[in-house]
């Protein structure tokens, strides 16, 4: 069994099947205080699905985009009870759970998933066809984009062919697109006010399956902590 959990975007746990089963999902859509829910969830998520702790084989910890405070209680929490078990993690970029789903309503992929990054800033992961397994493939991201720039725009311009096919001209014109996006000339591009916490054990059940490894490995924090180190005090002489 696979324990999920994410911090990214409100907080979530939940039990997945090796196979891909979504056995309990519970989530907390408050995007603060989640060093306060999160015990409970793991909690609920386990009783939920009728199963102990000693069931559970690897974790899957949503690797974000998220704000530094949130999204590292969600790793430590999976990383400490990973510890405990002796059991490996899985990170998983939390974008993926929320393409997965998307994929139910766009099969054919090409779409891009973005999450409020505040100070007027957005994250974005843009997602191409989807793999073998029918994982979604990410194509590029995630980035932060200033919350006024026309996506639509970038993604179709990026969409139109593959960058080593433009010319030098239409490469210029291209400043500012996310590098490697390519996407079909309808890209949907959905503004995620959620992580789908059953999806996103899921992804880690699919690749833990498919014998893939995981793609990132360190959390992607939206920007570093403001906190800095004081300077050091002056000298005062006599």
């Amino acid at each position: 069994m696979i324990l999920a959990v994410d911090t990214s975007l409100g907080s979530g746990a939940a039990v997945v099947a090796p196979d891909g089963e979504i056995r309990s999902a519970v989530e907390s859509e408050n995007a603060l205080g989640h060093a306060e829910v999160i015990g409970t969830l793991l909690e609920r998520a386990l009783a939920d699905a009728g199963v102990a702790a000693g069931d559970i084989t690897h974790v899957a910890a949503g690797m974000g985009p998220g704000p530094f405070t949130g999204l590292r209680i969600g790793i430590a929490a999976a990383r400490v009870f990973a510890l405990g078990r002796g059991i490996p993690v899985l990170p998983v970029v939390s974008h993926d759970a929320v393409a997965l789903e998307l994929l139910e309503t766009h099969p054919d992929g090409g779409f891009a998933v973005t999450t409020d990054a505040r100070r007027r800033e957005n994250a974005i992961s843009v997602y191409g066809e989807p793999d073998g397994w029918r994982l979604p493939r990410r194509v590029a991201g995630p980035e932060l984009r200033p919350r006024d720039a026309d996506l639509a725009a970038d993604l179709l311009l990026a969409s139109l062919r593959f960058p080593e096919e433009m010319s030098s001209q239409e490469e210029e014109s291209r400043t500012g697109v996310l590098p490697n996006a390519h996407l079909l000339p309808n890209s949907v591009i959905f503004a995620a006010t959620r992580i789908p916490i059953g999806m996103l054990g899921r992804v880690a059940a699919i690749r833990l399956g498919a014998g893939e490894a995981p793609d990132v490995d360190e959390p992607l924090y939206l920007r570093s902590p403001d906190v800095k180190m004081p300077a050091p005090r002056k000298k005062v002489s006599a």
